[in-house]
This record gives C-alpha cells, structure tokens and sequence, in this order.
C-alpha cells in the first residue's frame, strides 16, 4: 500500500486523512476541534499549543500500521493567520485568525501611508482588508511592542505546521499572496509595505518556495511525536481555499469552486493574474502555479447556525423548515453580518433580518433566506469573474453547505451554473495530500498537477444540481431586491 497524508487546519477543527494513491481512496481520517477566543471588538484568536495539541490527537488516532505507509505529507491551513514567534519558536502572542476585524485603524494607516487603495492594489493586487495578515502584525507592534520587539519568525498557520513537522522556515506563493504584504503578480514580497509597518519587516519574512518543491522533511523529532516516518517530503502545502482548488481539481482555467463552511468562498484558476478588489476579488496566486483570484465572505454557515439555534432545529429540520418556503422567502431577507464582513468591506457590520411583514413572517421564510443570502454574497463574486472575462463551466461545491440538497440546488439556481460535488469529501485535506504526491513525483522527474487532479479528483454525479429556468428568474429578482436593502444599510456601518 502507497499512501501519502493531507492535514486541513480550519477554524474549528484540525483533520488528517491518509490516502492511498494506488486505489485512490482515503483509508482512515481522523479530527480535533479547536477552540476560538472571540471578543465583542471583533478579536477571533487561537493559541499555538492548541495547534500542537491537534497534531497530537489526530495522528495520535490514527492506525500505526496506516501511518508507516506514508510517503509524503501536504498541509492545508486557515488563511492569513499571524503566528508570532520569538528566535527559539516560542509564541509572543496568541494567532491572530482571518475572521479577526480588530485591525481596521491598522489598516486604514497602512492605506494611507501607502498613497491611498489604488497605489496598495498596484502594489499588491489586493486592498489592505481587516482579514490580512499585515495588519495584524502592525497590531501587534502598536499593542505588544515587547513582543513585537522579541519577533523572529512569521508564519501563517499551514507554515507553522510545516515548521513543526520539518524546522524550515519557508512560505509558498499562494498562501504568501494573502498576507497583504506580498506583490501577486510578480511574486516577491513587497518592500514599500513591509517598510509602513516596520523597517525590520522585509528582513523576517521567510524564504520562498516555488508550490511543487518540498518545505522540507519530516525530522526526528516530529516523526517520534506523530509516529511517522522520518525524512519524508512534506509538500510547500497552501491556504485551504487554494488547497480546496487542488482537492476539487480547480486547477485549469473555467472551473469555480466554491466553498460553504464558516467563511464561504468562490474561486477560480487563471493562468494570468486577475483581480477586481473593488468588487470583491483578490488577486492571489494559486498553490499549483498560476493565479486563484478569489472572493471570500466572513458569513457563510455562521448565518445558517444563528437561526437553526434561533428556531431549536437541528441540520435536517432547518433544511425541512427552508423548503416549505418559496424562492426568495416571499421577500424576507438576511443580512448575515454577524462576524462584521469582508465583502462588502463592512468590518464593523451588523446582521439583520428584514422585509418581514404580517403575511411573510414565519419561520419557513427566515430559514429559507438564511441559505439564500450566503449564496447571494457569492453571486457578487462570480459577476466579477465575468466582468473580467473568465467564463465558468460550472462550480464545484465544498463544505458543510455542500451536504444539504436544498442548499445545492439554491446555488444552482442563484448562480444560474451547474453544482458539482467531489465524490471524496475533506477537499483541503485532500488537496494537501494530492499536492504531497505531485511534490513526490516531481523530486523524481517532472509531473502535471492538471494531468494529477484529473486522474485523483473525481465528482459524485448522484449529488450534482443543475439551474432550474423558473427558479433563476425568480432569484434574479430576488438578487436586485437583496442588493438594494444592501447599499441601503452599508451608511451604517462604514
């Protein structure tokens, strides 16, 4: 048996699978959740040892007979978090997560400082959002100055795994390209930024390496903790949204996978770099080489949650619930701001639920929005692929979201595009695990990741959706009514 290994470090949980290349199949996986400390300032953070203690419990589950098969591992982790550590790899600070919005007078200093939202996206392709990782450093200077004068090492979380498994310091393009401090389209970092927040800055940050080369072995150490083989590759790994492209084979241009967990995301491959920040749309580089212009929403089932809580129904009852209502919910809409948002750039934002009258108001129709409204966030997103000519085929759906038929069919008829579900579940992990094998068979000769996702990533046809004509029309209408209530509240909160 020939396996290699994927771990996926989410916001709530920390998973490893093991998957056998040869029959193509996961053979075990195991979890851990993770905690969150999250303040009324929008502060959203973790702690090292948590991911430490992930490490541990996961592999710690898993057969030791499975675990001395592996020949690779490739690591997935939360985008744009900010790990502080000192020269002897000692945390200064908690992690400073991406749902984090306590960072917005960072961000609006940096903007300045650089010359304004137009002069940071030539400088990087993105805006300087709340979510990003360079303000949070700058947080952290202006909060912490002992810590900040004590740091050595930065890392996003899939580097701090890497470095715990190996001892390397490095970083690839993909999940660099979402730290705010890096140049998308030429692939360096960004000195002009780097130098706003900290002259010291540019000469932390760690190497980079291409996507398809090692971040290093599996030392000693490690392999004694986990139980794995020492001296194995581990892949250059990435962000779980670019390791979801791998997992779902969103990896050539004309496939969009979007993805409905906490956040929900809608991204695509280009072999050019693409971005449309004023709409929404981040100009990062893929995992894979090339570039996943994405757009990201910081409420995507934390809506659906709120109100399944609200109403005391668990997953199933809240699906049954929803489908007792029409599309559009008779007019009733959610704003589903509860974290603050990303997209539309609200980060002080609010959630509301509206339109309600004496004939609509009723649990059926607030349910059926909840679903309705993370859908209608990413519709903005696939607008802004169009407008910048990327023409989809169809969309390949991953997360919770993707486990309700309902909700399936709601965003096939919303983005008026064909749903398709990857036959293997645990995208990300499994975009680590596949990224790990071409990372092997790249160290012995030259391999196509396209040619690798296309043998590897197969689609589950029983759960496909495909647009329903009357529905699109019917949610078109909804969409424009959505939009109004939208950019009648956003005075609000800017």
């Amino acid at each position: 048996m020939k396996t290699v290994a994927g771990i996926d470090l989410g916001t709530q949980s920390m998973k490893v699978v093991i998957y056998d290349y040869e029959k193509k199949e996961i053979i075990e996986k195991a979890s851990c959740p993770m905690e969150l400390i999250s303040e009324a300032d929008g502060t959203r953070e973790q702690k090292t040892e948590w991911f430490d203690k992930g490490l541990e419990v996961c592999f710690g589950k898993l057969s030791a007979e499975n675990k001395a098969t592996i020949e690779a591992i490739g690591v997935s982790g939360q985008q744009h978090g900010f790990v502080p550590l000192d020269k002897d790899g000692k945390a200064l600070y908690n992690i400073k997560l991406w749902c984090d919005t306590a960072t917005t007078e960072q961000c609006a200093y940096i903007t300045k400082e650089a010359g304004g939202d137009k002069k940071v996206v030539e400088l990087l392709g993105n805006l300087m959002l709340p979510g990003f990782t360079a303000p949070k450093i700058l947080w952290l200077k202006n909060n912490k100055p002992d810590a900040f004068a004590a740091l050595h090492y930065i890392m996003l979380p899939h580097d701090y795994l890497n470095w715990k498994l190996t001892g390397e310091y490095v970083m690839e393009y993909g999940d660099a390209s979402g730290t705010a401090l890096f140049d998308s389209a030429k692939r360096c970092w960004s000195k002009p930024i780097c130098d706003i927040i900290d002259p010291k800055l540019f000469g932390l940050l760690p190497k980079l390496i291409e996507p398809s080369a090692p971040a290093g072995k599996v030392s000693a150490e490690a392999a004694s903790a986990y139980g794995i083989p020492a001296g194995i590759p581990v892949s250059a790994g990435g962000g779980d949204n670019m390791m979801g492209a791998v997992g779902t084979g969103t990896v050539a241009d004309g496939f969009l996978t979007m993805s409905m967990g906490t956040s929900g995301t809608l991204y695509g491959y280009s072999d050019k770099p693409i971005n449309d920040p004023e709409n929404g749309l981040s100009g990062f580089c893929s995992s894979t080489g090339g570039w996943l212009p994405l757009l990201c929403t910081m409420n995507c089932t934390v809506a659906t949650e709120f109100v399944r809580g609200l109403f005391e129904l668990d997953v199933k009852d809240l699906d049954k619930e929803a489908s007792k209502a029409p599309c559009g919910s008779e007019g009733v809409i959610v704003l589903p701001f509860f974290n603050g948002e990303r997209t539309p750039n609200l980060p002080n934002g609010r959630a509301s639920i509206t339109g309600l009258t004496t004939a609509n108001t009723n649990r059926a129709n607030i349910a059926r929005a909840s679903l309705e409204s993370a859908v209608f966030a990413m519709r903005g997103g696939l607008d802004a692929f169009r407008k910048l000519g990327f023409k989809p085929r169809e969309i390949r759906l991953i997360g919770g979201g993707s486990k309700s038929p309902l909700w399936r069919q709601i965003a096939a008829d919303i983005m008026n595009l064909p749903i398709r579900i990857p036959a293997l579940d645990e995208a990300a992990a499994l975009g680590g695990a596949v990224q790990a094998l071409w990372c092997l068979k790249n160290m012995n000769g030259k391999c196509d990741i396209a040619e690798l996702c296309a043998e590897h990533i197969t689609l589950d046809t029983s759960k496909s959706a495909d647009p329903i004509p009357e529905n699109v029309k019917a949610y078109n209408t909804a969409y424009e009514e959505y939009n109004k209530v939208l950019e009648a509240v956003k005075p609000l909160y800017e």
